[in-house]
């Protein structure tokens, strides 16, 4: 009987300003990165099906700090500061940028980037900083546009088509897909995605237990 991840159970661990700061290195860990206005809280909300999981601020850049929070035993989700803020001064932003670029080449438990981009405004020049990070990293990408409620149909599809076709000239393994925390569009995918990642840490815990 395979372990099934119940993401409402997701709570807050703790945060930090970088990886210095953070939680022994072990275990896996999937990262949720995306400029400030791309509604990367409201994702994690709509992921975990509670409201105030992430905290939504009507102010880009308010998440400065690394927040990390456990899914399961060993598997935890990274809320890294948004990006591309335009109200703080620029040694902050140059300092926020370090930690991002610090986290994903070096934190070894990473094993999963989620990039948010609003899908009428994808694939700005940090989401492409972000995902070539990853890249170089070898770390697997999931794009999300994300507020596709926002536009109908037939742009959504030209808008994810686009997206796509560029993502593959990065090389790597990044896919890309619509999302929506208004409507639900993507969030079964999302949860799927995240459980492929983090099945290998299921399956030590099923060996573990199968061993007592």
């Amino acid at each position: 009987m395979s372990v099934k991840i119940h993401y409402q159970n997701t709570h807050f661990i703790t945060s930090a300003p970088d990886i210095r700061h953070m939680p022994e290195d072990h275990g896996i860990e999937v990262a949720f990165a995306g400029r400030s206005n791309a509604g990367k809280s409201s994702a994690l909300n709509r992921l975990t099906n509670q409201k105030n999981l992430a905290k939504t601020s009507k102010t880009p850049g308010r998440t400065q700090l690394i927040n990390l929070f456990k899914v399961h035993d060993h598997c935890h989700i990274v809320d890294l500061p948004g990006y591309g803020f335009a109200q703080v001064p620029i040694e902050m932003k140059l300092k926020w940028q370090k930690s991002l670029g610090e986290y994903l080449q070096k934190r070894q438990s990473l094993q999963g980037l989620v990039v948010l981009m609003d899908i009428r405004h994808p694939m700005k020049d940090l989401d492409q900083q972000m995902v070539r990070w990853a890249i170089e990293s070898r770390i697997p990408v999931q794009v999300l546009l994300t507020k596709a409620d926002k536009l109908k149909s037939g742009a959504r599809k030209a808008t994810l088509l686009k997206v796509r076709d560029m993502a593959a000239t990065f090389g790597g393994d990044v896919a890309v897909d619509l999302f929506s925390s208004h409507n639900g569009i993507g969030v079964d995918h999302l949860r799927a995605k995240l459980d492929s990642w983090f099945a290998p840490m299921l399956t030590l815990d099923e060996d573990a237990a199968a061993d007592e």
